[in-house]
């Protein structure tokens, strides 16, 4: 495939941003237009999350960590409850400010497919999205996990962002 086809597709693609600073979702939603995304759709909180999910079924989540009522987390081990959540292999992207190893760990236990330090770049935005739509990976229950195919031994991860 190539760039432009790679391009078509990003653009083509339904979002739910959840984040609880209506600042960072501006943000992230300039991002996401400057990238050529433009069917967006926004939640302040898990809660609301969870029904916008239901209704809009959208391609991609991106996802905050830390949020009142229902976390990032929490949200993800929802979302990735088959036979609970009507779509539990839907795509996600966390987003967290506080970026250390156990977070990414947990993010990955989870069942996230990609993990963003915010602040977070057009070019970071782009290349996990890509990656979700060119590369995806498959869904697999390993014991108590539920969530995409972990990655091969020696994936490349990047030093600011992490690829889970």
């Amino acid at each position: 495939m190539n760039a432009k086809q790679a391009e078509f597709l990003i653009q083509q693609l339904a979002v739910v941003l959840v984040d609880d600073s209506q600042f960072m979702r501006n943000v992230i939603r300039g991002l996401l237009a400057t990238i050529g995304v433009k069917n967006v759709h926004e939640a302040a909180d898990g809660i609301t999350a969870l029904d916008l999910i239901r209704d809009v079924l959208p391609d991609v989540v991106l996802l905050d960590w830390e949020m009142p009522l229902l976390s990032g987390p929490e949200l993800v081990r929802i979302v990735r409850s088959p036979g609970v959540f009507p779509t539990p292999d839907l795509p996600i992207i966390m987003l967290s400010g506080n970026v250390d190893q156990r977070r990414v760990v947990e993010a990955a236990k989870l069942g996230v497919n990609e993990f963003l330090c915010k602040p977070v770049s057009a070019k970071s935005l782009m290349d996990r999205l890509i990656s979700i739509v060119l590369k995806p990976r498959a869904s697999v229950r390993l014991g108590e996990y539920y969530g995409p195919a972990p990655r091969a031994p020696g994936a490349k991860v990047k030093s600011a962002d992490a690829s889970v």
